[in-house]
């Protein structure tokens, strides 16, 4: 043990002293510097220049350092290090006026006062690597501060501020308490707290336009747009402008502009029809209202009275295709633009979907996504859910090397969704997931699985999660009828595969191995990389005398995890202490898993 008497003391160019630390952090300087190295360096070390030599002097700051992509600066009080902020912002607004988004330096910015040890060319102390994680938390543009600085701030007179509550920062073992600060002003000059709906992006249906046809078919278009509307409104991914707003224009000739400028849409699904005897023609089309590219279009045919009846077949097929065309479209914006200028909806999407694909490259993409999310807006718990959601896949894939960690995590994740909003149904889904397959307490998974459809009986992953449950613990009768509620629920999911592939499980627990089979199969043909519809696959035709074709299975199951042994499986599934994991087990042993 150190003894803290025989401790040299500090030379003497070295003070101890209070001081507000302030962190600069360029968002992206890994991206800008590749894109244009010298460019890049130079833009910035001209801008550090400006900071020491114009910012700094008249608020009697200091610059302590400065690295590539930061800056460090001390003060000797709160009021002139916020003042300070404020400038470097503004002047970083102005630098960055007809650049390029994708080229501009944004910076972000956390400030912590507190007693440091302050040497000539650098300042140490808990408070520098607090303000260092408090930067980490704004957003392109931000300021983030501690409440020993908040305390020291008039609200109006000296800062816009705005609480985000208590944030969980990394390696920081207790949650801090941060305020997000703008300049003072007459008006508010930040945006009040993150909303859910910042991650969906939003949809208007126009009443179809009708096309050489009688009075008494004017009404067909409409019933269409309200049915697409209905069905539409359902999906947790997109907000559906109401029928009464879209109504306004129909008959009316306008441009996307317009309508984007009336119903702030991202996007826009409007079609023309013609009536050729019983059947209705529609020629549809889903345009980006602000590019005005069209994304997707289709020409469909259908009886008159399938419409006027309310059949989905129709409306079914362009429902479906409208989400993945949506999908499709955020993820290409999320991998072709700069992450700063994203939407928040854009990053949520884009990680979604790249965490689905279950390919370890756009598995990684996926994680730096939600990370980028959640550090925008950490007071969410929508991203943090789906968070602790990779950490599950990734052990259910066979990539972590520490499930115990990856467990820690994801569990941490839930904690900040659930801290947020007590309500939310995906985060009590997902947690109920993560006590499922990674802390194998499946009596809590249960309380949150019910909790989750109590808070909305809905919600189609919180049906699924709880039938996997049930399948795990033997109970295949419970888990069917789990499954098939959450299969009915979600006919338009664009991840049916996942779906799919727990109602396979499901099936086996049930023992029937027919419609197992087919919902794998059914699976495997959106996504062959998932390694629990292999395992599913390789039982059901096992035990239906399929040995052969299940042998087969087992090797594409290998291929994909060749690090599988039946014992590491018995090890994280959570059917292991149950009969219904010894049956499966003798089974993979039989197909060619290795011990």
């Amino acid at each position: 043990m150190l003894d803290m008497a025989s401790q040299k003391p500090l030379p003497p160019f070295v003070e101890r002293g209070t001081r507000a630390v302030l962190i600069v952090d360029i968002v992206e300087s890994v991206r800008l510097i590749e894109q244009d190295e010298e460019g890049a360096i130079s833009r910035w070390l001209g801008f550090v220049e400006h900071v020491e030599m114009h910012l700094l002097p008249a608020l009697g700051g200091r610059l302590v350092k400065h690295l590539g992509d930061g800056m460090l600066l001390e003060f000797r009080d709160v009021q002139s290090a916020v003042r300070a902020a404020f400038s470097i912002q503004h002047s970083s607004e102005s630098e960055n006026l007809g650049v390029p988004p994708d080229r501009q330096m944004l910076l972000r910015i956390g400030i912590e006062t507190s007693e440091v040890i302050v040497e000539p060319h650098d300042v140490y102390g808990h408070g520098v690597n607090l303000a260092q994680r408090l930067a980490s938390l704004a957003g392109p543009g931000e300021i983030v501060v501690s409440a020993h600085v908040r305390d020291q701030l008039t609200p109006v007179l000296d800062a816009d501020v705005e609480d985000l509550g208590e944030c969980y920062l990394k390696h920081v073992r207790h949650p801090v308490r941060a305020y997000r600060i703008g300049p003072p002003g007459p008006r508010p000059v930040i945006k009040s707290g993150f909303s859910q709906w910042e991650l969906r992006p939003t949809l208007a249906v126009i009443p179809f336009t009708p096309r050489d046809v009688g009075p008494e078919h004017y009404v067909l278009g409409e019933v269409l747009a309200e049915e697409m509307i209905r069905e539409l409104s359902r999906s947790p991914e997109l907000n559906v402008i109401s029928r009464l707003s879209t109504t306004a224009f129909r008959g009316r000739d306008v441009t996307l502009a317009e309508i984007n400028a009336q119903l702030s849409a991202d996007y826009v699904l409007s079609g023309v029809y013609r009536v050729d005897r019983q059947r209705v023609r529609f020629d549809t089309e889903l345009a980006e209202a602000k590019s005005t590219h069209i994304i997707w279009s289709q020409r469909l045919t259908e009886h008159i009275s399938s419409i006027l009846t309310g059949e989905q077949g129709l409306v079914g097929r362009v429902v479906a295709d409208v989400s993945t065309a949506v999908m499709s479209r955020e993820l290409q914006r999320a991998r072709s633009q700069a992450l700063p200028t994203l939407k928040s909806y854009s990053l949520l999407m884009g990680a979604i979907a790249l965490m689905h694909r279950l390919a370890p490259n756009d598995f990684k993409e996926a994680h730096q996504l939600l990370e980028t999310l959640i550090e925008r807006g950490v007071r969410q718990a929508v991203p943090q859910a789906w968070l602790a959601k990779w950490h599950v896949l990734r052990v259910q894939q066979g990539w972590s090397d520490d499930p115990q960690h990856e467990a820690q995590l994801a569990l941490r994740c839930t904690k900040q969704a659930l801290d947020t909003d007590p309500h939310c149904s995906l985060a009590l889904a997902i947690d109920g997931l993560v006590h499922t397959h990674l802390s194998k307490r499946l009596d809590v998974a249960q309380e949150r699985y019910n909790l989750a459809i109590e808070t909305n009986p809905n919600d189609s992953l919180a049906w699924l999660l709880k039938g996997t449950m049930h399948a795990f613990m033997g109970d295949g009768k419970l888990a069917v009828d789990c499954t098939q509620r959450a299969l009915k629920l979600s006919p338009l999911d664009p991840h049916r595969y996942y779906y799919d592939s727990l109602a396979a499980t499901a099936h086996l627990a049930a023992h029937q191995y027919d419609r197992a089979l087919d919902l794998a199969q059914r699976s495997l043909r959106a996504n062959r990389a998932h390694t629990s519809t292999l395992r599913a696959k390789a039982i059901a035709e096992w035990q239906l005398g399929r040995h052969e074709a299940a042998r087969k299975t087992a090797q594409d199951l290998l291929r994909l995890e060749p690090d599988l042994t039946v014992s590491g499986w018995l090890k994280r599934s959570p059917s292991a202490p149950f009969s219904i994991g010894k049956e499966w087990m003798n089974v993979l042993r039989q197909v060619g898993v290795p011990n």
